[in-house]
């Protein structure tokens, strides 16, 4: 992380810096005792204090952090079968869990997204809702980590916006685009 970005975090104004959290995770008590315990000296320190955040998560902050996701992106191109089968599986996946299907695609090149999300969503279909619950509250604490390291590396992203079923494709490597929804732009065409 560049050390004045970390420097501006740490001096920011409380109100600033939760806003900034919570556009990684939408957790407020995750964005307040990250912005309470600042200063930070480095970006592994900022990290390792979100994951024991995330980790300390109630159920009903991870239902609230979960409620401010939406689906991966996925690249626009590709068969209407798999957009479909996707959308399928997302909305079984929501009525069997009552929330998003989330996951981090961070490692995942953009043409491999689509097949690794419809066979995550398969498997985790099978899983009890406790199973669950602690594997989202995993890729919910990637994303946010990600997410994190993006902005410190000033690549900011814009507050997590609820949209269902709006997949576009990842933003150039140069600035790789967060592991959940964006609002499509205009002119895109949409799914």
């Amino acid at each position: 992380m560049p050390a004045q970005n970390l420097e501006r975090f740490n001096n920011a104004p409380a109100p600033e810096a939760h806003h900034t959290l919570l556009t990684c995770l939408h957790s407020p008590r995750w964005a307040h005792r990250l912005t309470a315990h600042r200063p930070y000296p480095d970006l592994p320190s900022l990290l390792a204090a979100a994951d024991e955040a995330t980790y300390d998560l109630s159920p009903s902050d991870l239902a609230e952090a979960l409620a401010g996701e939406s689906l991966a992106p996925l690249p626009d191109n590709g068969y209407s079968a798999a957009r479909t089968a996707l959308d399928a599986a997302q909305a079984a996946y929501e009525r069997r869990f009552g929330h998003t299907f989330v996951i981090c695609l961070d490692d995942v090149p953009p043409d491999e997204a689509p097949a690794q999300v419809l066979a995550a969503i398969r498997s985790r279909l099978t899983n009890d809702p406790e199973e669950e619950r602690v594997i989202a509250a995993e890729e919910l604490r990637r994303l946010a980590r990600g997410r994190l390291v993006r902005a410190a590396q000033g690549h900011d992203r814009p507050p997590p916006i609820r949209t269902r079923h709006t997949l576009r494709a990842p933003a150039p490597a140069a600035a790789p685009a967060p592991p959940s929804v964006r609002v499509r732009s205009p002119g895109q065409t949409p799914l």
